[in-house]
């Protein structure tokens, strides 16, 4: 199980760059020195602009800056942006309807680790990382 994927890393490190240096940053900076692919940062940067976290400007010095405090992105925020709905508590059947999800003590248990979680990772943000 992997909590924070691929594109999650990379959305985070290129908002904590961008955070550091409060100034418009190109793809092609970040790309650099980041050392992510540029059609993965590309897609990255666009998801966002359109979630309103970074905002964009064309042209010769264009680029991307924060459109919102960097204290008022969490962790979690993110996350939810890239992988949707954050969750460790996937029970064994999948699809199929579980006899005893109401009771499963198991599933419980999971259920408050996963609260803890989304918890602790809620109150993390930008600002905190950078």
């Amino acid at each position: 199980m992997k909590l924070i994927t691929r594109n999650t890393d990379y959305a985070l490190r290129a908002i904590c760059y961008i955070s550091i240096h409060q100034r418009i940053v190109s793809v092609a900076e970040l790309v650099r020195v980041l050392g992510v692919p540029q059609p993965f940062m590309r897609k990255i940067l666009q998801k966002l602009n359109q979630q309103k976290i970074l905002q964009s400007f064309k042209g010769s010095n264009g680029g991307f800056k924060l459109k919102i405090s960097p204290h008022k992105i969490s962790i979690i925020k993110i996350m939810r942006i890239f992988q949707g709905r954050i969750g460790i508590n996937g029970c064994f059947l999948k699809k199929d309807i579980c006899p005893n999800r109401g009771k499963c003590v198991l599933r419980k248990k999971i259920q408050s680790i996963e609260d803890n979680v989304i918890r602790q990772l809620t109150q993390i943000n930008i600002a905190a990382l950078v």
